[in-house]
């Protein structure tokens, strides 16, 4: 469970920082209000045995692009050898680009850019599609996301550098994202545990490397629990190892967080960390803000089918609870 006092930190960290950022797809202020980050096709996917063809993949993103959601984590421009998976990010980005699903609202495709030559790699893909990053067109944009690290072990593992060398890899992703006006989302890993130095990370770590990303030009920053004031610009994204990640939500919420990431069916795990489970399910996050009062613009009942079909096709449990309660409910 987060602990209250040492996430001031991170706040004080934050008032810092230049008040020069670009707002999420349909951003709103609103203290009821909670946007949320679909990562099901990317970081929900990454770690399946299974071959995914490209063709279910880029269903799950259609479905998912009539939800409701605003955002929608659609790939990684990483070498296939790393993540088989992600290898046909190439494919699903120019599908995105030059034909998007046709939705009711405003949607940003957000991909995961390791390295300067994968965000060159994509923006080779918007050349040449001729498409923009904001494409009022089709009231679709496109994002970029990159990580850092919360703790030395876990760079290295996931980065193969110290977290003041990825930082300096960064820099000028970002520089070169401004230029083609794409917006940058910044993920700090392991911020409140790692798998190699054990629970206890600073919060004053988390809270300047959080800082840097944001003072480099990242436009938002999702702090990540990768092991298991109202805000526009930092996000929460939990993983379901000890079941904490609803507990730990509520408690962001207190917090006056409004930004939540979240994997359909809860799919997702990490490498990195042995044991580690999926992400909090969307639909298990959805009807929990819902009962709170809070409003999310998502279908709960059509992300509940979704969750079913794509568990389905990828021969695995369903771990979405509210998932699996509506889909009964609804097929009665």
């Amino acid at each position: 469970m987060i602990k209250f006092r040492p996430r001031l930190s991170l706040f004080t960290a934050l008032r810092a920082a230049p008040p020069t950022r670009r707002f999420a797809t349909e951003a709103r202020l609103t203290s009821d209000h909670v946007r949320i980050v679909e990562v099901g096709a990317r970081d929900g996917l990454q770690n399946e045995k299974k071959s995914i063809p490209l063709e279910t993949k880029l269903q799950l993103i259609e479905k998912l692009s009539k939800t409701g959601v605003t955002t929608i984590e659609a790939g990684s421009f990483v070498p296939a050898k790393w993540v088989p998976q992600m290898a046909s990010t190439a494919e699903i980005c120019e599908k995105l680009l030059t034909s998007p699903p046709q939705s009711q609202n405003a949607i940003a495709y957000n991909y995961l850019v390791p390295n300067i030559k994968g965000l060159e790699n994509l923006v080779k893909i918007m050349d040449t599609a001729g498409v923009p990053a904001e494409n009022t067109k089709s009231l679709t944009s496109t994002e970029i996301s990159l990580f850092a690290a919360a703790t030395e072990a876990f760079s290295k593992a996931n980065t193969n550098c110290t977290i003041a060398e990825s930082l300096e890899r960064i820099r000028p992703i970002v520089e070169l994202a401004k230029t083609k006006n794409i917006r940058v989302r910044g993920y700090v890993s392991v911020a409140l545990g790692c798998p190699y130095e054990g629970p206890d990370v600073p919060p004053s770590k988390v809270a300047d490397i959080t800082a840097t990303l944001l003072e480099m030009g990242a436009d938002e920053v999702s702090v990540a629990d990768t092991t298991g004031i109202a805000n526009n610009d930092l996000a929460l994204h939990f993983h379901d190892t000890y079941g904490q990640a609803l507990v730990n939500t509520v408690v962001g919420l207190e917090h006056g967080i409004r930004i939540f990431d979240s994997s359909v069916g809860g799919l997702g795990g990490c490498p990195y960390s042995k044991g580690a489970t999926g992400n909090i399910s969307t639909e298990d996050l959805v009807h929990t803000l819902h009962s709170l009062g809070m409003h999310t613009g998502v279908n709960l009942e059509e992300m509940a089918k979704i969750g079913g079909w794509i568990s389905g096709e990828l021969d695995r449990l369903n771990e979405s609870r509210a998932g699996k309660a509506t889909l009964a409910r609804i097929q009665e």
